[in-house]
């Protein structure tokens, strides 16, 4: 018999793990949400709510199914909560040290048929898989921001994963109304290894004065079609995770054509991370965005 997906785990309460646990809900599974305090948990459960209803607003569900997912997730407020979860997914933030650490704690909690899954965005598969006792049960879900509106799911296979767990987290992609993308198991995947380059260059472009903040974020918008600038795209990301991920590429590939930006690094280092800080390439705290340079 094949291995069913009933309950999902989700460790990370934030921007991701919350819209992973929306789109869970919506398609019929229990979540367990957990976080590393309860506020966390109780701020991810209101963002739930108000995206689902939000969505009511809009005529994409109906106030039934709203109801519906909110009764399917339910807080996890320790990692042992976990335990009846069929796969669990880790979304915290994209730094490798913190990953390592929670699948260490997680690992005992768990079942040994549970799949295990990271929505890291650029860092290694195998290397994560590594560290727990099933790197044959672990693969890559990365999800896109924000969760419940992106249509893709990049799928990462580790060295060690195998088929059976390859095919639960396709028919789990599938289920929750996503495309999967499948990606081999290299720095950054697909879309951030084109994705953020891009943005690096535009902060490098920003840097060297070849144009301002505006400037290049209007070129790119009206010049290429995209629907944001790629400075108003790396604010909405967090500038935090722009460098981890361009510091992934620039150590995993050795190329010199990776090396992030130095006005990004500054930009991190004066703690101006986006929109989450009120501050990054545009000021938030006004009634509208005002460029920063």
């Amino acid at each position: 018999m094949s291995f069913e997906i009933k309950t999902v785990g989700i460790v990370g309460a934030g921007q991701m793990g919350n819209g992973i646990a929306h789109v869970c809900a919506l398609a019929g599974y229990d979540v367990l949400l957990n976080d590393i305090s309860k506020d966390r948990i109780e701020a991810g459960l209101a963002a739930i709510g108000k995206n689902l209803t939000r969505q009511v607003g809009s005529g994409k569900i109906t106030e039934a199914e709203k109801a519906a997912a909110l009764a399917h997730v339910m807080p996890a407020l320790e990692l042992a909560d976990l335990r009846p979860a069929d796969l669990v997914i880790e979304s915290a933030t994209e730094d490798e040290a913190v990953k390592r650490k929670i699948f260490t704690a997680l690992v005992p909690n768990l079942r040994p048929e549970t799949v295990l899954a990271s929505n890291t965005s650029s860092i290694s598969i195998t290397r994560l898989a590594s560290i727990t006792d099933r790197p044959e049960r672990f693969v890559g879900i990365h999800f896109m921001n924000p969760v419940p509106v992106m249509e893709l799911v990049e799928l990462i296979r580790g060295i060690a994963t195998d088929d059976e767990t390859f095919d639960v987290a396709r028919q789990f992609v599938d289920r929750v109304g996503k495309i999967s993308a499948i990606a081999e198991d290299f720095p950054a995947f697909m879309v951030n290894r084109i994705l953020l380059p891009m943005i690096n260059e535009a902060v490098y472009t920003l840097y060297e004065g070849v144009g301002s903040v505006e400037a290049i974020d209007t070129a790119m918008r009206l010049g290429a079609h995209h629907p944001m600038g790629p400075l108003q795209l790396a604010d909405f990301i967090g500038l935090d995770t722009c460098l981890a991920v361009m510091q992934v590429l620039y150590e995993g590939l050795a190329d010199s054509k990776y090396r992030p930006c130095p006005l990004l690094v500054k930009y991190v280092e004066a703690g101006w991370l986006g929109r989450k800080t009120n501050r990054g390439f545009y000021d938030y705290r006004g009634e509208k965005p005002v460029p920063t340079r």
